[in-house]
């Protein structure tokens, strides 16, 4: 397998010296790829991204169905353009439109969905079902978000530090807010890559414990915390997401009580310093989780960060589709 980068074939073992190949992987949550896997997402998403768009045409013909129980921006159009851009196709299967959603198991539509395709993004509720649709699959199953994890949009936070700082090792990277899906990911990946993570929540709110032993076993520092103004200081990179998911709507307003004091403000940053920069996953809800002129300030990283998902899952796809 030859992956075009910064104007030049190379294969995959130019990248990165890495143990063993990737191709027909499934990438179901962070913790499924080793440190050297995961630099290898990262540099190759770089060339990619460095690359005429001519040169990255590495997965000619390939087919990506793309099943959504969840409503998407960022995941759906990066993908859907990103397999596009690497000479494949996608198609975009809503799960009350297939027989999964007339109660079809989910082997049934794997082993089905194996013939036709070449590989399988699922946005859904349960982590178990991902997990389960990988197993059966015969073809490489992409987690495109669940409850528990957000494992796609850690990739892309992680190469947008990595741009931003020019490094990842030693970065001190605070997250704010609630301890969910997006944290826990963040979390896992930050330390397999050898930053430091702070995970600042309100009591109740901490991430999933689950995650946090995952993380530390990496050898890394990770620290929860309760207050948001001690965990900001010093720090790299401040990271948040909403603080009301999808289908917890009818807990918003005790959330906005309990998460009050940990949105990004221009007077919270400031106890970061000047160095650092704001990340947030996207969609935002301004002056709850983070201000609208910290947003479009200058210490943002945020639109790059989104673009970014666009680039690490070209550079996944085009290492496990092959």
């Amino acid at each position: 397998q030859c992956i075009v980068v910064k104007s030049c074939p190379i294969t995959i073992s130019d990248v990165i010296d890495v143990p063993e190949t990737l191709k027909g992987r499934n990438f179901t949550r962070v913790a499924d790829f080793s440190t050297a896997e995961l630099e290898l997402v990262l540099e190759l998403a770089q060339g990619i991204k460095a690359a005429p768009r001519e040169e990255q045409l590495v997965l000619p013909g390939r087919s990506l169905g793309m099943i959504f129980q969840k409503p998407s921006t960022r995941t759906r159009v990066s993908f859907e353009v990103g397999i596009a851009q690497l000479g494949g196709y996608g198609l975009y299967l809503r799960a009350d439109d297939l027989q999964l959603g007339r109660g079809e198991t989910i082997r049934d539509t794997a082993t089905v969905l194996s013939r036709y395709l070449d590989g399988i993004v699922i946005r859904t509720f349960a982590q178990a079902d991902v997990e389960e649709l990988a197993e059966h699959a015969e073809i490489p199953v992409i987690n495109g978000l669940t409850d528990e994890t957000h494992p796609c949009q850690a990739l892309a936070d992680m190469l947008t530090i990595r741009e931003r700082l020019g490094r990842l090792e030693g970065v001190r990277v605070v997250y704010l807010g609630d301890g969910n899906n997006v944290c826990s990911s963040l979390m896992v990946a930050a330390a397999r890559l050898g930053s430091s993570f702070v995970a600042a929540t309100p009591v109740g709110y901490e991430p999933d414990e689950r995650a946090v032993a995952t993380a530390r076993a990496s050898g890394a520092e990770v620290e929860v915390l309760n207050d948001p103004v001690e965990a900001v200081r010093g720090a790299d990179v401040v990271y948040t997401d909403v603080w009301t998911s999808m289908g917890q709507e009818e807990q918003r307003d005790r959330r906005l009580r309990d998460l009050a004091g940990f949105g990004i403000t221009t007077d919270l940053l400031a106890q970061a310093g000047n160095g650092a920069i704001v990340l947030h996953c996207l969609p935002a809800h301004y002056g709850e989780e983070i201000t609208e002129d910290v947003l479009y300030g200058p210490q943002s990283a945020v639109w790059d960060q989104a673009e970014n998902r666009l680039h690490a899952q070209k550079a996944l796809m085009a290492l496990l589709i092959g």
